[in-house]
């Protein structure tokens, strides 16, 4: 188990001034292997033993062992017997990833990972740890983005035990410990991020999940250390404004959307113009003043920019 040790040291700088330092040791158990021996080893000399103990206990009930008193042979076959009763409970079993912890009178032994039938300590207790893979997938939390958007987002987490001794000794119920910090993970990472960026550049939950993923797996690493636990990965399964904004932040998405749209279209429409002036200019098609370049670019524009289909008016008079 964790051994904390705390100190508390005065020391006295000058005359008026007491500096107060207060310091911790931390041991924490590590995963170790025990001493243990084949099971059908174990199983073979159970059974030497057993059938010691009876013949002893018959011979001595018929007398029939020159030299020996029959009381005698009674008592050996009991002890036998007894014996062999205190080795049975040390058999047990190992699937494949999964391990058995052994707790000898309060004190760890070590552990068990290899997968078989095996003896080890008769009189330590073996608590079982599931080394397999496992998922978690929280609820959805209401959690407030970097620009106090309020947001539904759940998330999913898959985990497994590396350390069977620092998961059982180390924290209280460490499936329970695995879900608590990985729901506080969450609502940490989500608060540093905005739902969405108005830039390229800035990363943001909408529109870097690699980035995000990778952030939230390595808080919630940091977290689970403790406990002996490996992140496997961890990814965003929901992500959305929270129903009371969700129809305004939609109708800012698509004005968004819309003065984008718009943006590329006047960038468009600046190259078109530029161009058609340029090559009227090159083939000498006719020559145009300031005035009537800035009259043909108005039309230009309203021409190419305009949603609705323009209707041309055609000039039959002179150009002047």
């Amino acid at each position: 188990m964790t051994i904390l040790l705390d100190r508390l040291t005065l020391y006295r700088y000058r005359r008026d001034i007491t500096v107060m330092v207060s310091w911790r040791c931390v041991m924490t158990i590590r995963e170790k292997p025990v001493f243990r021996i084949p099971g059908f080893v174990a199983f073979a000399i159970e059974l030497v033993l057993l059938g010691a103990a009876i013949t002893l206990i018959v011979l001595g009930a018929r007398a029939t062992l020159p030299g020996a008193p029959p009381d005698a042979l009674i008592w050996w076959g009991l002890g036998l017997t007894l014996l062999f009763s205190l080795g049975t409970p040390g058999f047990f079993t190992v699937q494949p990833n999964e391990a058995r912890v052994l707790v000898f009178l309060g004190s760890y032994s070590g552990s068990v990972r290899d997968a078989g039938f095996w003896w080890a300590n008769p009189f330590a207790v073996k608590k079982h740890v599931s080394l397999r893979v496992r998922n978690f997938n929280s609820d959805r939390l209401k959690v407030n983005d970097l620009v106090g958007n309020p947001i539904e987002v759940a998330a999913v987490v898959a985990w497994k035990v590396v350390d069977s001794a620092r998961a059982l000794f180390d924290v209280d119920a460490f499936e329970s410990f695995v879900s608590v910090q990985s729901e506080t993970a969450i609502r940490a990472m989500v608060s540093r991020y905005p739902y969405d960026a108005h830039d390229d550049d800035s990363f943001s939950l909408r529109s870097s999940p690699e980035e995000i993923a990778a952030e939230l797996r390595r808080q919630l690493q940091e977290r689970l250390d403790v406990a002996g636990v490996e992140v496997l990965d961890a990814r965003l399964s929901h992500l959305a404004y929270a129903p009371e904004i969700a129809q305004a932040m939609l109708r800012r998405q698509q004005a968004q959307a819309v003065v984008a749209a718009r943006q590329q279209i006047v960038e468009g429409a600046v190259g078109m113009v530029e161009m058609a002036l340029k090559r009227l200019s090159e083939k000498k098609v006719v020559e145009l003043d300031e005035e009537r370049k800035a009259a043909m670019v108005g039309n230009l524009m309203v021409v190419l920019v305009s949603e609705s289909q323009t209707q041309p008016v055609i000039n039959s008079g002179s150009l002047y």
